[in-house]
């Protein structure tokens, strides 16, 4: 792995990627410095006790990998949205700190991420007391999505996969816009 600082380095100076893999304890996930955003994740949600708070914590850069920052969520209608939730990881200070990298965000539409894709969430937290549920979300970019004046590339939508302990599989599929109803009717095929 390269070593580079984001503050003072230009894109066009280093070589990106396409395919950067991290894992830690919380997350595996496949970052794209072109689009500067996630290809996908995979994170497994567990029943838990809460005993770390978000706080005021901030998104961090992570050393060597090129990524989106806070100039592109600045005055729009996008959020930094969570890919592995920080509340589902609130087991540890350690845990909670790990989602909070600009590795585990997407450009998400405010409503989103707030509304339906956030009351999924916790409907996988709440499902998780039966057991482990393992969660995959690949981030996907339509040939003709948008790319914003400072480089970061807007998902067009997301796929989240969910596998229960017992096998079976269920998976969403949420356009990245303004939703307009419940997040059990983003319901979609998993093939």
């Amino acid at each position: 792995m390269f070593s580079c600082d984001n503050d003072n380095l230009e894109n066009s100076q280093i070589q990106l990627r396409e395919d950067v893999i991290v894992e830690n304890a919380v997350f595996r996930i496949s970052y794209n410095e072109i689009k500067e955003q996630p290809n996908w994740i995979e994170y497994t949600v567990r029943d838990f006790v809460k005993v770390a708070d978000r706080g005021n914590m901030d998104f961090y850069r992570v050393q060597g990998i090129w990524t989106s920052d806070d100039n592109d969520y600045y005055k729009n209608e996008w959020d930094k949205g969570h890919l592995a939730p920080a509340a589902t990881f609130s087991d540890s200070e350690e845990n909670l700190n790990k989602t909070f990298s600009f590795i585990n965000c997407a450009m998400q539409i405010d409503n989103l991420n707030r509304g339906e894709w956030a009351q999924l969430e916790q409907q996988v937290r709440d499902w998780s007391v039966n057991g482990n549920i393992s969660v995959k979300i690949d981030l996907v970019f339509a040939a003709n999505h948008e790319i914003r004046n400072s480089g970061v590339h807007i998902p067009t939508g997301f796929w989240k996969n969910l596998t229960f302990s017992n096998g079976d599989q269920t998976c969403y599929y949420f356009p990245n816009s303004s939703t307009n109803k419940n997040w059990d009717k983003y319901q979609a095929n998993c093939n």
